[in-house]
C-alpha cells in the first residue's frame, strides 16, 4: 500500500523584525514593504518618524508605539496578543531593531512563549561603515554606545587589548570626547574611521589617527548619526 506523505506544516510567524533605511528611503526592500502591509500591527520606536516611511510606501496598517521607555510594561501584553493570533512587525527609527534599539525584550519573551520570530535582512549602519573604513573586517566586535557615565572608563579599559576591529555608535555632541578617550586608552596613533550621515546627501567618512580625528571634529563640529571604527591592537 502506497504511503501518503503529508505536506509539511509551516509555523506561522508571529513577530517580524523589519529593518528600515538608515537614511535613503530607497534602501527599503520589497519584502519588507510586503510584510509591513500584511501584519496586523506595526510596532514603531517613534510613530511620527516611521509614519513618514509608511506613508511613502502606502502602508496603511495600524501603528503603535514601542520604545525604550514603555517596552518593559508592554512586552507581556503584546506577546499575549500574538498568542491569540495577531501578527506584528517591529521597526526602529532606522536600521535593524535590536541593534542599539529596542527589540531584545520582545524577541526573548516571544521565543520563551514558543512563538515564531523572523528577522528580515536589511540596513544596519555599522556594516557599510566597517566595510568602507579600510580596516580589517574579517574579525570585529560591535560595542554599540559606550556608557555615558557609570562603567564608561571600565569599558574603555577592557578594550585596550582587543585585537579585533572595534565598532561604536556615537552622537555628534559626544564624538570628540569619545575620540579623545579612545586615544588615551588605545594610543594617539591608533588608526580609526568616522562615518556620518550614511546613505544621505551629506554622507562622509574620515580615516585618520584617533588624535587627528579628535582635532578635526573639534574644529568642525559634526552633525548626524555617527559610526566609529577603530583598528584593533596589533
Amino acid at each position: 500500500m502506497r504511503k501518503t506523505i503529508e505536506p509539511m506544516k509551516i509555523a506561522r510567524t508571529s513577530l517580524y523584525l523589519v529593518p528600515t533605511p538608515i537614511g535613503n528611503l530607497k534602501d527599503m526592500t520589497y519584502r519588507s514593504v510586503e510584510i509591513l502591509k500584511e501584519v496586523d500591527i506595526v510596532l514603531a520606536e517613534d510613530t511620527r518618524t516611521s509614519g513618514v516611511l509608511l506613508k511613502h510606501y502606502e502602508i496603511h496598517n495600524k501603528i503603535a508605539s514601542y520604545h525604550i521607555f514603555n517596552e518593559h510594561r508592554t512586552v507581556e501584553k503584546l506577546v499575549d496578543r500574538m498568542r491569540q493570533g495577531e501578527t506584528m512587525a517591529l521597526i526602529s527609527d532606522a536600521g535593524t531593531p535590536g541593534i542599539s534599539d529596542p527589540g531584545f525584550l520582545l524577541v526573548r519573551e516571544a521565543l520563551a512563549k514558543g512563538l515564531e520570530v523572523e528577522c528580515l535582512p536589511g540596513a544596519t549602519a555599522f556594516v557599510p561603515a566597517l566595510v568602507k573604513s579600510g580596516l580589517p573586517a574579517d574579525r570585529f566586535v560591535f560595542e554599540g554606545f559606550l556608557p555615558h557615565k557609570k562603567g564608561r572608563n571600565t569599558r574603555l579599559t577592557a578594550l585596550e587589548n582587543e585585537t579585533r576591529t572595534l565598532i561604536l555608535y556615537e552622537s555628534p555632541h559626544r564624538l570628540v570626547k569619545t575620540l579623545r578617550q579612545l586615544a588615551e586608552h588605545l594610543g594617539d596613533d591608533r588608526m580609526a574611521s568616522v562615518s556620518r550621515e550614511l546613505t544621505k546627501i551629506h554622507e562622509e567618512t574620515n580615516n585618520d589617527m584617533l588624535s587627528s580625528l579628535a582635532e578635526h571634529y573639534e574644529a568642525t563640529p559634526p552633525k548626524g548619526e555617527i559610526v566609529i571604527v577603530v583598528a584593533g591592537k596589533k
